[in-house]
């Protein structure tokens, strides 16, 4: 399949979960078309570019390891998506990505990323938090963060500026995790 095909497949892909999950299974069954979808994700000029998005971060749920030859661009990339659509399955990727490295301590995941990856993604949350955002990318983005302290001693600091200066603008959902969020900064 060549990128012309993948975009024509990736047309009939909608919303539903099952769609998204039926591409992701294509995806993981032919990893070589993780290079052409990451390309079709950042032209960032279409709803495919977001479609793209949705089954990248399909793809990276069950099998993250096949993002791992494509970081250097998917991270040199993710802070130039514009679309809410795009931006939202990104920032999940870049959350399976600071889990593994910091929680679940995964050994591919720590070889495959370098501290240029990190600050990428770091410069990409805080944009993310900081930026008009929907609450689930705000949320991924305070996970991240939160974790990326671990490394980057100034993170916490920012982070808990940024935090108490928009809780008070915040809708529910962005309360409740920056409480959260708060308080493991504090702990």
């Amino acid at each position: 399949m060549d990128k012309a095909q993948l975009i024509a497949t990736l047309d009939y892909v909608n919303h539903s979960r099952e769609k998204r999950l039926e591409m992701a299974i294509l995806v993981s069954k032919n990893p070589h078309l993780i290079q052409p979808l990451l390309e079709i994700a950042f032209e960032d000029t279409s709803q495919i570019s977001s479609k793209a998005c949705w089954v990248l971060e399909f793809t990276a749920k069950e099998n993250l390891p096949y993002l791992f030859p494509y970081i250097t661009f998917f991270t040199n990339n993710i802070g130039v998506l514009t679309r809410h659509s795009s931006i939202r399955p990104a920032a999940k990727i870049c959350e399976y990505l600071i889990i593994g490295y910091f929680q679940k301590k995964d050994s591919k995941i720590i070889e495959t990323l370098q501290e240029k990856h990190l600050q990428m993604i770091t410069t990409a949350c805080f944009d993310w938090l900081i930026g008009d955002h929907k609450v689930a990318t705000q949320a991924y983005s305070m996970t991240c963060l939160l974790l990326l302290g671990r490394k980057f001693n100034w993170i916490h600091a920012e982070l808990q500026l940024i935090l108490e200066q928009n809780y008070s603008s915040g809708g529910a959902a962005y309360k409740a995790r920056a409480r959260m969020t708060l308080s493991k900064i504090k702990a």
